[in-house]
């Protein structure tokens, strides 16, 4: 079982490594270097990133929001992501459980874009109860539409 827990500064260029490495996030440019720098600021700015820890192997994976981004109320999910030699064991979803569980502390919804040609990502976060409600075209990258997907998190929370 992972052992989830917030972010470190020395954690930081462990994740750069694999998030360099991921094709996914090659596509959008994301080097270590480029990694390195946005993590250390949303580390100093008090982002909510959380890593894991799983079989002996240090921050396998990374939950990113960013408090009230989405339209000055909503937890905005700006990466969730697990090592490759980690993939389909859970992880994801202990991280993205994780992740709302601390964000439903300060808003009642979350949201996340999910790139068009990323099918795996887009039924994960349906499993895990995100409805796709729009899309942005060109966003990021002048040929991929983004997909925004919405979630509930809390009723009871009126923010």
């Amino acid at each position: 079982m992972p052992s989830i827990r917030p972010l470190t500064a020395s954690d930081i260029p462990h994740v750069a490594d694999w998030i360099a490495s991921t094709p996914l996030w090659q596509r959008y440019n994301y080097s270590a270097a480029r990694a390195t720098d946005s993590l250390t600021q949303a580390l100093a700015q008090g982002d909510l990133l959380l890593t894991a820890d799983c079989d002996g192997a240090r921050a396998c994976g990374l939950a990113w929001c960013i408090p009230r981004a989405a339209f000055g109320r909503s937890v905005y999910l700006r990466l969730l992501g697990v090592r490759s030699d980690h993939y389909s064991a859970g992880l994801g979803a202990a991280l993205l459980s994780a992740a709302e569980a601390q964000a439903a502390a300060i808003a009642r919804d979350m949201i996340l874009l999910v790139s068009d040609f990323n099918q795996d990502a887009q039924r994960f976060y349906q499993r895990q109860g995100y409805l796709h409600v729009g899309v942005i075209p060109g966003y990021v990258l002048p040929d991929v539409a983004e997909l925004v997907y919405w979630k509930r998190l809390s009723s009871a929370n009126e923010t």
